[in-house]
């Protein structure tokens, strides 16, 4: 099988004590390759090397970080092909999605080299005439990225580029569920011409080598994107070290489809917002909130276009609707079957297991709808992170509003109106980070991505993104002839 490495000081390295774990491809539950398994050893090796090469890279001047974040995004580009097949291959997103994700990443590295020149400061004009006092922007240090297993390109692209354009030095930790596909993005970085420990990659289950990156005296900031979770054990552990955090959970996201919407395109949107990636986003609309005259037709509808969608093979360009990426997860989704259907919930359509049909046992999953469902039950209050709608029915705005609002989550949500003052009045009032009005996941780097409540801290992508990998220094000049000290004599 083919073996992937660690990336330590510019250099692909097997681990300290040579061990591999497997990857398992989830569209036939059967090892593909070898990934290096980190010691505590590499991780802290992997720190070394990010903070020798930060007392460098700092002070490397902005145009040359952007030249060379420029020079990676091309070869992102030209290679998008080749990264969507790994990223395929690793956590069974359809080739179809992959290829549209790796077409726009190359987008984050091209955005953020034009803010790598352009990081300026300010002369700030103060009450003593006789100071010269300016502020000035520099970068916070060594960055931990931990990534989970639904998107890891996109999801480090996000991180990996800001970081650098701002003269920071990075760890990546993927998912030991989904290794692979950061490696082959190391590739690029390493032929881009990134000096050596601007970038390191440590792979392997998480414990001991995230506890040793959060907590080495060297790291700075830790980025975290994954589940509520293991976001509370990460921030518990910068906080102990007084790391500077930002974290990207999960959601419980709400469609609220209102008596005037358009039903078709309503129901395209629901089916976009749920089975899109197998339901494993954390943008997943995975509550349906629809006004009940409509509830009948829009589940019809909804139906009827699932059952249009081609489940198999993530390789063939027909397919819609991939595996579940991991065994445990597949394991998790399929207990929420027999939960929903212990809480009183009536299914719909789906709600079982699914053969490929060719003889391989890849961890698919059929798309399920449960109506019924009132927003106690906990597919209504839980994330599940698969292809499971709960439908709950209103009569009114306000309803609407006090349903979407009742979730400890708040990343996004839906609405699905004609009415155009309903929908400003609803975006203004639901409490969550990013509403898309009759349309859902569209997506730009220039927009902020996060959420309010427990659906994390901190934004990324955007403009405002840039400062959470900054820290700013004041700097007093005394223009006098000479400094008296105010308690001499």
């Amino acid at each position: 099988m083919e073996r992937f490495y660690l990336d330590i000081a510019g250099e692909a390295r097997a681990a300290a004590d040579g061990e591999w774990f497997e990857a398992i491809n989830p569209a036939t539950g059967r090892p593909w390759a070898l990934v290096a398994r980190a010691t505590r050893e590499d991780a802290l090796a992997a720190v070394e090397a990010a903070a020798s090469a930060w007392a460098k890279w700092r002070l490397t001047p902005g145009a040359e970080r952007a030249r060379l974040l420029n020079r990676l995004g091309d070869l992102v580009d030209a290679n998008h092909e080749r990264l969507a097949l790994a990223e395929t291959l690793g956590n069974g997103k359809t080739i179809t999605e992959t290829r549209g994700q790796m077409a726009g990443l190359a987008r984050y590295f091209h955005y953020y080299a034009g803010f790598a020149d352009k990081l300026e400061g300010a002369v700030i004009p103060v009450e003593d005439v006789t100071a010269h006092v300016y502020a000035e922007w520099e970068p916070v240090g060594v960055c931990v990225f931990i990534l989970p297993w639904n998107s890891p390109l996109p999801l480090c692209a996000q991180k990996l580029a800001p970081a650098l354009a701002t003269g920071n030095t990075v760890i990546v930790k993927p998912s030991e569920f989904t290794s692979t596909s950061i490696a082959v993005l190391m590739e690029l970085v390493r032929e881009a011409g990134f000096p050596p420990g601007v970038v390191n990659v440590v792979t392997g289950p998480g414990a001991d080598i995230g506890e040793a990156l959060i907590s080495a005296p060297e790291t700075a900031l830790i980025a975290f994107t994954g589940g509520e979770a293991a976001g509370a054990a990460v921030a518990a552990c910068a906080g102990r070290n007084l790391k500077r955090v930002t974290l990207e959970l999960g959601g419980k996201s709400p469609q609220l489809v209102f008596a005037d919407a358009d039903i078709e395109s309503a129901a395209h949107g629901v089916i976009q917002g749920i089975f899109a990636s197998t339901g494993q986003s954390c943008v997943a609309g995975s509550r349906l909130l629809v006004h009940h005259s409509l509830q009948q037709a829009l589940i019809e509808r909804i139906v009827a276009l699932v059952a249009t969608l081609k489940i198999g093979d993530p390789l063939d360009p027909a397919t819609r609707i991939g595996p579940i990426a991991t065994a445990p997860q597949l394991d998790r989704v399929l207990r929420y079957f027999e939960i929903a259907a212990a809480d009183g919930a009536s299914l719909v359509t789906g709600g079982s297991r699914v053969a490929r049909g060719d003889g391989e046992q890849g961890y698919f999953v059929a798309p399920t709808i449960y109506a019924d469902v009132c927003s106690d039950m906990r597919i209504a209050r839980e994330e599940v992170f698969g292809p499971l709608l709960a439908v709950i029915t209103f009569d009114d705005e306000d309803e609407a509003l006090a349903l979407a609002n009742d979730s400890h989550f708040g990343l996004a949500a839906g609405i699905w109106s004609r009415d155009g003052a309903r929908v400003h009045r609803v975006a203004r009032k639901l409490q969550c980070g990013i509403v898309w009005a009759n349309c859902y996941r569209t997506s730009s780097v220039a927009m902020p991505f996060g959420g309010f409540k427990r659906s994390g801290i901190g934004r990324e992508g955007g403009s405002a993104m840039i400062r959470d990998y900054l820290q700013q220094k004041a700097v007093w000049i005394n223009t006098r002839d000479g400094f008296t000290a105010s308690l001499a004599s």
